[in-house]
């Protein structure tokens, strides 16, 4: 008998799916020859033991059942169904009812975002403490306005959103609480950040996926049968591409960028933005620690380089900032074989002054790499080449990768 873990997971499927308009709630709506749910609880079954209670729609628990069954096997003894509500809210609550009492952690997670990795699901149970909600979220790369009616009336800063994904994780004495209080209100939250924020809590972000998009159009659907038929083809071209690696050992990769000043906004390096100071030029926001960093993970794995997978021909990187750039890189190297091992960059540039702030870029830099170490230096050139003229920034950066 497997022993009872102190974690569960609330898959939330009792959604109607209108947007989907496939005739069935959106979690029972296939995208391959297995649905939207059975999707979602492969990757739940993937991550650490817990406890899963699937909330389904009224009518349709015999068929959350299947899919648990078939999703869960030898952790079956872990799995429930219970019946949602007419809310998101009163579906979470319906689920929070039937945990067990060893349970202190709770993690939860919308079906819709069915091709959710499981190292994302164990990511953000480990993050959570007896004090704080935890989401994962990307960051925001589309450029944003605030509108009136169809009139555009001002730019949002984009470096100040999130784009929030589950599972959202939090205490559980404290989410009980919440949405007790939430309950008395009658206040109606549809994410449970929000509500677990409302009652006076922290919650705070680690990076989360791409794959971790939410099934809510035809198109979304269409998006997720394409990433699905090329997971499936990835084994035999990962085989073949293995097999003419030198080695199994570590991969060390170099790369290389510069920057020149003269860009608009404010400066972005090595993550952070510096205001007062002038900005880079460059597709993105320049940040020329960031893409040498990404050279080097991508040169080391031998898959191409920052041009290849974010340059001009990819224009939803326009102006991004280095979380986007370093999380999806690492997306890139995860789905062909490779973990992260450390990374080691120097920037040349008479400005900014960066000793003040290299813990807190060395932080926010090995945070987009999931945690990676990361080491940051800065130099002076003493007056030569374009670094020395004020010109702009050079970056060498280094990166150790081992294959999995």
């Amino acid at each position: 008998m497997l022993p009872v873990p102190d974690t569960a997971i609330l898959v939330v499927a009792a959604g109607s799916g209108t947007r989907l308009d496939a005739g069935a709630p959106k979690a029972f709506v296939g995208i391959d020859t297995h649905t939207i749910l059975r999707h979602a609880l492969e990757g739940v079954f993937a991550a650490a033991p817990a406890q899963v209670i699937v909330v389904a729609p009224a009518g349709f628990e015999g068929d959350a059942e299947t899919e648990l069954r078939a999703a869960a096997g030898d952790r079956i003894d872990l799995g429930r169904v219970v019946t949602g509500g007419d809310t998101r809210q009163r579906s979470v609550a319906a689920g929070l009812d039937a945990l067990w009492g060893d349970v202190t952690r709770v993690l939860v997670h919308d079906a819709a975002r069915a091709l959710t990795p499981p190292e994302v699901i164990d990511a953000v149970a480990a993050a959570v403490d007896g004090e704080t909600g935890i989401i994962p979220a990307l960051p925001v790369v589309d450029t944003l306005k605030r509108v009136d009616g169809d009139t555009i009336t001002a730019p949002v800063d984009r470096s100040q959103l999130a784009a929030a994904q589950t599972p959202q994780g939090f205490p559980r004495a404290l989410l009980d609480d919440a949405y007790a209080a939430a309950a008395a209100s009658g206040i109606d939250y549809t994410d449970d950040a929000a509500l677990f924020a409302a009652a006076g809590h922290r919650v705070r972000r680690i990076p989360g996926s791409a794959r971790s998009f939410k099934i809510t159009t035809p198109d979304d659907l269409e998006r997720a049968r394409h990433l699905l038929a090329a997971r499936e083809a990835a084994p035999a071209e990962a085989m073949t591409e293995r097999s003419s690696r030198p080695s199994s050992g570590p991969r060390v990769g170099l790369g290389t960028d510069v920057h020149a000043f003269g860009g608009e906004g404010s400066l972005w390096l090595a993550g952070l933005e510096w205001p007062g100071e002038p900005a880079l030029s460059g597709h993105s926001d320049g940040d020329a620690v960031a893409h040498a960093i990404v050279d080097a993970l991508l040169g080391a794995a031998g898959l191409g380089d920052i041009g290849e997978h974010f340059g001009t021909a990819h224009p939803e990187y326009a102006g991004a900032h280095a979380e986007a750039f370093l999380a999806r890189t690492r997306e890139i190297l995860a789905e062909a074989g490779f973990t992260i091992g450390n990374v080691s960059a120097q920037f040349q540039s008479n400005r900014p002054r960066f000793s003040g702030r290299r813990a807190e870029a060395e932080r926010v830099l090995s945070d987009a790499l999931g945690g990676a170490p990361v080491a940051i230096t800065a130099t002076t050139t003493d007056g030569l080449g374009f670094p020395g003229r004020g010109e702009g920034v050079a970056v060498t950066a280094v990166a150790m990768i081992h294959p999995v």
